[in-house]
């Protein structure tokens, strides 16, 4: 009994020494953690801006190929390639020699129908002819003029002319060819505004409207936005891409854009105030479900949350979350509900250094 007394004072003498000896003079016993750290965010509250993207082409607000209605030989173009041109305004002449023959030709037949008719009438008044007569004469006038303006309308068509104002492409003829009707002149193309053509989901047909805003980016000039409104939608969803076909207005000065660029295109579908955004990190997905961890009181609170719209780096949040609440936006995964946590401080943004010899 007494060699074992004498082996426990010994062993707690030389627990109380080698604590002494870890723990130097003046230094205090490290704090224990008060809780698993983690980053964390207030919920802020802001304006949401609900959008879809779509991609889409540019078509001319007007075009057309300019083709001769009748056939001829090419004998003058009166415009340049890449012109503007007004509407009405001459663009290519055909040889009309034999055209303008013809008309000449029927103009004197209906100065003599209308002098015959003109003396059946008489004749008709003084009983020298029967009325059987006078019909005859005032219908071979009639036919006489029908004559005239045809030809005089072959006439108009040996010269070609804009059908709108625009800007011409690059011609496909050269004076002197011989063209036939429907052969391919010249395009024209009204470019001052541009259509964009684009697919929307059927899903947003309720809220598609006219006077819509759009915004647009092309290859052609990257980081730059080009803006435009809807003005018409298809009367039709088509039923293999469940998609109705929207159509927007853009303005283009200076012909910067052509038709047939391609154009990824968002359209704003309304915007809502007072909407509850928190960082896009904060969010735990489990299966269909969402939730995030809040702190509250030092400890995390798992709580399930209904989501809107999403934009770069922030989620809405419909239902769980208020505007300031504490949501953990980094290490979630080690956490559980009711857990204690510490919420580590943001990192100060370092200070520029100033140049040397300033």
């Amino acid at each position: 009994m007494c060699s074992a007394r004498i082996t426990v004072a010994a062993l707690l003498m030389f627990a109380c020494a080698h604590g002494a000896q870890s723990a130097e003079p003046g230094q205090k016993p490290a704090a224990k953690p008060m809780g698993l750290s983690v980053k964390a965010a207030a919920a802020r509250s802001g304006t949401v801006t609900a959008e879809i993207t779509a991609v889409g082409t540019l078509l001319a607000d007007e075009s057309v190929v300019i083709r001769p209605e009748v056939a001829g030989r090419v004998t003058a173009i009166h415009f340049k390639e890449g012109q503007t041109v007004g509407a009405g305004m001459r663009l290519v002449t055909l040889d009309a020699t034999e055209v303008r023959a013809q008309v000449d030709a029927t103009r004197a037949d209906e100065r003599l129908s209308a002098q015959r008719a003109q003396r059946a009438a008489e004749l008709f008044t003084k009983n020298f002819i029967s009325q059987q007569a006078l019909d005859d004469a005032r219908e071979a006038y009639r036919k006489a003029t029908a004559r005239r303006q045809e030809d005089e309308a072959r006439l108009a068509k040996t010269e070609i002319r804009a059908p709108f104002a625009g800007t011409v492409g690059l011609r496909q003829v050269s004076a002197g060819a011989y063209v036939r009707a429907g052969d391919d002149i010249v395009r024209l193309d009204r470019i001052d505004a541009l259509k964009l053509d684009f697919r929307v989901p059927e899903v947003f047909l309720g809220r598609l409207r006219k006077d819509q805003p759009v915004t647009l980016r092309v290859d052609a000039y990257p980081g730059e936005n080009f803006t435009g409104q809807v003005y018409a939608l298809e009367t039709t969803v088509d039923d293999k891409t469940r998609t109705v076909l929207t159509r927007a207005r853009v303005a283009n000065p200076g012909g910067r854009l052509k038709p047939g660029m391609f154009a990824r295109v968002t359209l704003e579908l309304g915007s809502r105030a007072n909407a509850v955004l928190v960082p896009e990190q904060a969010l735990v997905p489990r299966g269909d479900r969402n939730f995030v961890f809040k702190v509250i009181e030092g400890k995390a609170a798992l709580a399930e949350v209904a989501i809107g719209s999403r934009s770069p780096g922030e989620v809405e949040i419909t239902k769980g979350v208020a505007a300031g609440d504490l949501v953990v936006t980094d290490g979630q995964m080690k956490l559980q509900h009711g857990v204690p946590v510490m919420v580590l401080p943001e990192k100060p943004a370092p200070l520029k250094s100033e140049p040397k010899g300033s």
